[in-house]
């Protein structure tokens, strides 16, 4: 018997990096999760594959969360395949790509997230948990400078996070809790591989400041252990500590 026998999960963002480590480690605990991708299907259907492989179950879906229509095409996915919803991790995120527009960041780490939470929590019961996933650079953007390539999006998810804790009050009334979990830049992942093309050693910088950096794998154990922590809603997982920012 698993943590999460009889438990469903969306997982935004988990056909790679630390989602698709998440979506396998919640799989592992036996929750059906419903794997997230925008265009990269091959990426959702190997998690989904090694999931199942595994005696888990999981379906690939795909939708972009800025669409009208992207959160309740992953609601509607875990309804139909595993009849309901209770666990939501909130991990995508970007802005550093090009070609998707000016406003993308705030599109994406903070329009989007809260349609997802508002067409998510519509449906998922009492007892539920909501996992958003942000940056200490982020998180603490307001009170410590970041790298100026990096400045738009940490202060996009910054604003994504400032707005979903809005809804704490009303989730709270429903029985879902919330929490944050961050980290610092974590190793291997798309954001930290183009802020590294736009600043070439900048992830060497912050790996020298910080001591260690997160791998995907450290921090996907991180963020699947904050959906059945003993926390308050409302609370924020400081994954590795973060002294450097809270001086």
């Amino acid at each position: 018997m698993g943590t999460l026998d009889n438990k469903t999960a969306i997982v935004t963002g988990s056909s790679r990096g630390i989602g698709a480590e998440v979506a396998k480690i919640l799989a592992g605990e036996g929750a059906a999760v419903v794997v997230n991708y925008r265009q990269k299907a091959p990426r959702a259907n190997k998690v989904v594959q090694q999931i199942t492989e595994a005696g888990g179950r999981a379906v690939a879906v795909a939708a972009d969360l800025t669409t009208e229509d992207g959160a309740q095409a992953l609601v509607d996915a875990a309804q139909e395949n595993f009849g309901g919803l209770d666990i939501l991790v909130l991990n995508a995120s970007g802005g550093m790509e090009t070609g998707l527009g000016e406003d993308y960041a705030l599109r994406l780490n903070r329009d989007a997230q809260v349609k997802m939470l508002e067409t998510a929590t519509a449906v998922m019961p009492a007892g539920s948990r909501v996992v958003f996933v942000t940056s200490h650079q982020a998180h603490f953007i307001d009170t410590v400078p970041t790298m100026p390539e990096y400045e738009p999006v940490a202060r996009s998810k910054r604003a994504g996070e400032t707005a979903l804790r809005e809804f704490i009050p009303a989730l709270e009334a429903k029985g879902i809790s919330f929490v944050v979990i961050s980290g610092d830049m974590i190793e291997g992942t798309v954001t930290a591989t183009l802020l590294d093309r736009a600043r070439p050693g900048a992830i060497a910088e912050r790996r020298a400041e910080a001591g260690k950096l997160f791998t995907v794998e450290e921090f996907g154990v991180e963020v699947a252990r904050m959906v059945t922590a003993d926390v308050p809603t409302g609370h924020t997982e400081y994954a590795g500590g973060a002294g450097h920012f809270q001086k």
